[in-house]
């Protein structure tokens, strides 16, 4: 395709990191590229009306149909996540506003099991209690527990959840698993299916794998929530909503839950007056799961190798196979930072 370089603008690069990577040096080669510090929404129309293509940092900006009509341009959206939950699919689709699958990091893979393993440790172990303690000069004891001999079940058995029962086997927990009904999901690597029941009222951690959708979202419920084995320890890296926040708050309080980990939650940021804030016996997050080095790096190669692609008009009609989410997108994204 032969054309000037188009106007790219990178947004939500709030760590500093994309800008110094080697992706987005090749992203000023392809494009008039900037990164915007700040809200998009502090831009001007005319500032807008410029731009043709944009790099998304996961779900930070909400794309709509009104930040549509401010960008009259647009063509092309990087997706730098798995998921568009933040993007009207169909807005941009009627519009003829591409939108391809993300290539997926490794680096961003591995950081989420990672930390949804430290998590459990965290919790388990009471590492914060004990961080707080050795800051204030204190020397208590702080009584815990080993990832060990324990049974974790997983809810969701797609890519991040095979991965985490691998580490959980390392550390030598049983590992038993679940899965939506219907779920095309058939690859479990010999590990033992359970019902939802059986699974939650067994496992000493359950750890949360699914995407967010019409079925998972509000699946633990409080009476599954209130059903866990006592002293159990409940780990969420994928989508707040998936879990009824109150519920667990007062399990947590009351029993019989042991402790959570969370990295996600429904309403990001966290509010300020959540209750579970205020629990000990919780180990809290914002969303870190990802925001590694290594997968900020390969967010903007990836970027970089689409845009190549798109402006050589090279661009595999499969990488734009998103699926709208539209009731997704409309109950969710106004609610989603991440």
């Amino acid at each position: 395709m032969s054309r000037s370089k188009p106007r790219l603008l990178v947004l939500d690069d709030w760590e500093g990191r994309l800008r110094r990577s080697a992706g987005y040096a090749h992203l000023r080669e392809l494009a008039d590229a900037s990164v915007l510090d700040g809200p998009i929404g502090e831009l001007t129309d005319e500032e807008l009306r410029g731009v043709q293509i944009v790099m998304a940092v996961r779900e930070r900006t909400r794309f709509d149909r009104e930040l549509f009509d401010r960008m009259p341009n647009l063509e092309l959206i990087l997706q730098t996540g798995g998921h568009a939950y933040h993007i009207d699919q169909v807005e941009a689709a009627r519009r003829g506003i591409s939108v391809p699958l993300w290539r997926r990091s490794d680096a961003c893979e591995a950081a989420v099991r990672e930390l949804t393993i430290g998590l459990m440790i965290a919790a388990l172990r009471k590492l914060p209690a004990a961080i707080r303690d050795s800051d204030a000069g204190l020397w208590n004891g702080h009584l815990g527990a080993t990832l060990r001999g324990r049974r974790i079940g997983i809810l969701g058995m797609g890519l991040q959840g095979r991965a985490v029962a691998r580490l959980a086997q390392a550390f030598d927990m049983e590992v038993v698993t679940w899965a939506r009904p219907g779920s095309s999901t058939t690859a479990t690597d010999g590990i033992p299916r359970l019902s939802m029941e059986e699974l939650l009222g067994t496992s000493d951690v359950v750890s949360v794998h699914l995407r967010l959708s019409d079925e998972s979202r509000g699946l633990l419920t409080a009476d599954r929530l209130r059903s866990m084995k006592p002293g159990s320890v409940l780990v969420n890296t994928a989508r707040g909503a998936i879990v009824d926040e109150a519920a667990l708050a007062e399990v947590l309080r009351d029993g019989p839950l042991r402790a959570a980990g969370l990295d996600v939650f429904a309403h990001e940021p966290l509010p300020a007056d959540s209750p579970l804030r205020t629990l000990p016996n919780v180990v809290l997050t914002p969303h870190i799961g990802w925001t590694v080095e290594e997968a900020f790096e390969e967010f903007a190669t990836g970027a970089a190798e689409q845009l190549h692609d798109y402006l050589a008009n090279d661009l595999d009609p499969r990488e734009l196979a998103f699926q709208p989410d539209v009731v997704v997108y409309r109950e969710a994204v106004g609610s989603v930072r991440a």
